[in-house]
């Protein structure tokens, strides 16, 4: 199955991208990991323990919310906003020095109000159905930090540099804000940005990955490169998410290549190879998801990285 990137502007290493996760699905499985942190610590411990590293990596894009609240923020919250300063610069080098693949996730921090971590929707009262609305200070605040993120994300483009961009993720929930009026409001939001980025600021770069399993919600072909589901069960089992897959392209599409954009398991690499269900790639979750052995064992860890289906960096 071959794609056209939906941005008819998609620049030919974006176009690349695409053709290159079409390909792998259900032939090979893309190895891929968050990186909460600009330290990125799980590189190094991945790496330590295989002798390999992710052909995909992720960076948190949190710590560039233009409006935090510093002066109501607990301990935790600012921890994790300062350690997660500068992953754009260190997102950048490493794409521009690897034959590595980029992601970007984004908790926004509300883009009026909040408190704390305010990307949750139990620290904000920001109205996402206000952004809907013309003439509303929630619908100019939520434009003003797309302008903001767009100027951070230029350089990339710039240089055509490939990003799989996960906006509004877990859409499906209603824990975050962009979430919490209901699955048809994230997707209007996703289609607003869509249009800002690709029309206004010429993101040409940018593969468009969708982030949620409803059908009420899914934007529509037009606006989605990947389709992709976060998994978090609740314990361990062998195996390829082959229902979730089924449910996936049920309630959106079989006509988009797909991904485990986050999972707290990593697939069991073995029964992928056997089923070839198309995943083209996932990406592990960051710190104690993948560091130590609350979640992944070294043993089903190595047998990922050392798998002749799995893609390494």
């Amino acid at each position: 199955m071959r794609q056209i990137p939906v941005n008819k502007n998609a620049t030919e290493n974006a176009v690349r991208l695409l053709d290159y996760l079409c390909e792998t699905a259900g032939k090979a499985v893309i190895t891929g990991q968050h990186t909460q942190t600009n330290q990125m610590e799980e590189i190094t411990y991945i790496k330590e323990r295989t002798g390999k590293t992710p052909k995909l990596r992720g960076f948190e894009l949190l710590a560039y919310s233009p409006n935090i609240n510093y002066d109501d923020a607990s301990y935790e919250c600012l921890k994790e906003i300062y350690d997660n300063r500068g992953t754009l610069d260190t997102a950048f080098e490493w794409a521009k020095t690897s034959d590595g693949i980029l992601t970007f996730s984004y908790h926004w921090y509300s883009p009026r109000g909040g408190r704390d971590k305010s990307f949750y929707a139990t620290n904000t009262d920001f109205n996402a159905d206000r952004v809907l609305i013309e003439g509303t200070p929630e619908r100019e605040a939520f434009f003003h930090d797309m302008d903001e993120i767009a100027g951070l994300l230029k350089p990339f483009c710039d240089n055509d540099i490939p990003v799989l961009w996960r906006p509004f993720h877990e859409s499906d929930g209603d824990w975050f804000w962009w979430g919490a009026r209901g699955p048809k409001t994230a997707m209007e939001l996703y289609k607003l940005m869509f249009e800002h980025f690709t029309e206004k600021y010429h993101l040409d770069n940018l593969l468009w990955v969708w982030n949620s399993r409803l059908a009420e919600g899914y934007p529509g072909d037009e606006y989605v490169d990947v389709i992709s589901v976060d998994i978090y069960p609740e314990e361990y089992r062998p195996t390829d998410y082959a229902a979730e897959y089924e449910e996936l392209i049920r309630n959106t599409t079989d006509k988009k290549v797909a991904a485990l954009a986050e999972v707290g398991y990593l697939p069991d690499v073995d029964i992928l190879k056997k089923s070839h269900i198309p995943w083209a790639y996932y990406m592990t979750w960051s710190k104690e998801f993948i560091i130590g052995q609350k979640y992944n064992s070294t043993d089903n860890l190595k047998k990922m990285y050392e798998s002749d289906y799995s893609i390494c960096g």
